[in-house]
């Protein structure tokens, strides 16, 4: 007998219940404390739902080849289409898993390349800790042990023989992180510690959607210790702001960044800092957070150094991650009827070359012209693809790359070969208006115009989702206005300083949650939208994954 996994030693109601709850993290979970049992005759409902969710999923693998959903008529039929057909991933042996496949990969890996050098220029150095974590661990610290029990992977047998005490597949790492902080930092001297792993993290969700939520997912969790509690909250800062600046600048996914509200806040932290994507169906992705964790973990772990005065202080913490969910944002973000529409910046590959000819005697001479483009553009550090197989029609191609989302499509046929001249097209701008005849195949002129239709694409794809989000927000003043934006599938903007309470009952009866209290707030808030008192700030309410 080899490893036995079972869920955690929680009602099967529990499970059911806070797995389909609509506020899941990118990053971190973020579990309301003030969960809702369901009545033991709802769980045939949800198994129902499950079933319904893998009926779903086989009729669409076996749904003919290219054929893409209206993303307007059916916008999660349109994405699983696009995963499918654009091949960035396909679904695990195991309900609930996906396996990521080399071209979906690829955008994760341009993503961490990024991110590294971001972490590494801040002085976090990367490590890994071990995937099986004491089950005493997670039931240190009290609302950490709450938020996440019910989604726990726990090991019980192992080597054929019953554990003496449980192990739990990581669904992340405070614990073991302090568990060995405590054995690394003695001294004021230890401080700041600031690490980072890249790993993949379990957690039994019962309705899961490829990218977004899976039951296995990869993401990087990074973990800092720190002196003082001004330290600890200028990191936590300064990791969202990193990425604040990766959602806009890489990704073109111009999120709102702010504080979560308490019911919205990570398990066992101080406070929860979080980026928020609208999604081309308008509802909210958490793309990534960033937790001050204050000393919640530090004194429940014991975590202490003696500070100049030689005096014994537990210290202060933060943790922060962003996962594979932010793939699924850009396909939703900048995704079109056509398949898949990536930002320059993080496309593997940023420009694709048709070779055209009819006649074998024309092959030779296009040939040698398109391996000549890519050698000038190659030299130049663009990404850049030929497609010169022999069994699909230059149709086709066009239409295959289209759906992989690439930013530029060069075609060069005999006429161009002669007037040694490309034709260009742009992913962004469909049919004839994105595409440019005559450009030079003269390797300065031609690299410099394909650097620049790049970063036109780039900003081009950044100002349609500002758009598109702006125009989606409404402010609001009262609670029939945030319900009837709601309704409306907008996002509701409002003065709020009302009770945990008065949240869950808007979570209730509207399916919106707050998303955020934004960093950038209005001069003028105004009363409470809720309960007429005066505000401080404005919330951002709305549907979400």
């Amino acid at each position: 007998m080899g490893v036995i996994i079972r869920l955690s030693s929680l009602s099967l109601t529990t499970i059911f219940t806070t797995t389909t709850a609509a506020s899941t993290s990118a990053s971190f979970r973020t579990p309301s404390p003030l969960f809702t049992r369901l009545p033991l005759r709802r769980l045939s409902a949800a198994k129902l739902s499950t079933a319904v969710a893998t009926e779903e999923i086989e009729e669409r693998r076996e749904k003919k080849a290219g054929v893409i959903a209206p993303r307007s008529q059916d916008f999660n039929g349109w994405y699983l289409d696009v995963i499918a057909n654009a091949e960035l991933a396909d679904y695990g042996p195991v309900r609930g898993t996906m396996v990521i496949r080399p071209y979906g990969y690829a955008i994760w890996e341009a993503i961490q390349d990024y991110l590294n050098v971001k972490f590494k220029e801040t002085g976090h150095s990367n490590m890994y800790f071990p995937q099986l974590i004491p089950y005493s661990f997670i039931e240190k610290e009290a609302s950490h042990v709450e938020g996440f029990s019910p989604e726990l992977a726990v090991v019980t047998i192992g080597g054929g023989k019953e554990l003496e005490e449980k192990l739990v597949v990581r669904p992340t790492s405070e614990t073991i992180v302090n568990h060995m902080f405590t054995q690394w930092i003695q001294s004021y001297r230890d401080l700041p510690l600031m690490i980072n792993q890249w790993v993949n993290v379990t957690r039994w969700e019962m309705r899961t959607k490829p990218f977004v939520r899976t039951l296995e997912f990869l993401w990087q969790e990074g973990h800092t210790a720190h002196a003082s509690p001004e330290e600890a909250e200028k990191e936590a800062l300064q990791m969202i702001d990193i990425y604040t600046k990766f959602a806009y600048e890489q990704a073109a996914i111009p999120v709102i960044v702010g504080r979560k509200s308490k019911v919205e806040t990570f398990a066992g932290a101080a406070k929860t800092y979080t980026i928020e994507a609208m999604m081309g169906d308008r509802k909210a992705l958490q793309a990534g957070t960033s937790h001050n964790l204050g000393q919640n973990f530090s004194r429940a772990f014991g975590t202490q150094f003696a500070d100049e005065n030689g005096q014994r202080e537990h210290v202060w913490q933060t943790s922060w991650a962003i996962s594979t969910r932010f793939v699924g944002g850009i396909i939703m973000t900048h995704g079109d009827d056509a398949g898949l529409m990536l930002p320059p910046k993080l496309a593997p590959i940023q420009v694709i070359i048709i070779p055209i000819w009819k006649k074998t005697d024309e092959k030779t001479g296009v040939l040698a012209a398109a391996l000549s483009v890519k050698e000038s553009l190659h030299t130049a550090g663009i990404r850049v693809k030929i497609d010169d197989s022999d069994q699909k029609t230059p149709g086709w191609k066009f239409n295959f790359w289209e759906m992989k989302g690439i930013p530029l499509r060069i075609e060069i046929g005999p006429r161009d070969v002669s007037s040694e001249s490309v034709v260009i097209s742009r992913r962004d701008v469909p049919g004839k208006q994105g595409k440019v005849f005559g450009v030079s195949m003269e390797s300065s002129t031609l690299v410099a115009y394909i650097k620049d239709k790049l970063d036109e694409i780039q900003l081009a794809l950044l100002s349609t989702a500002v758009s598109f989000r702006d125009s989606n927000i409404v402010d609001v003043t009262s609670y029939d206005e945030l319900k009837e934006a709601i309704s409306q599938g907008k996002w509701a903007r409002g003065p709020w300083s009302a009770s945990d309470e008065d949240e869950l009952k808007v979570k209730e009866e509207t399916g919106a949650t707050i998303r955020c209290f934004p960093f950038e707030q209005p001069n003028e808030k105004g009363n409470c939208l809720m309960s007429g008192n005066p505000a401080d700030e404005v919330a951002i309410f709305a549907k979400s994954y």
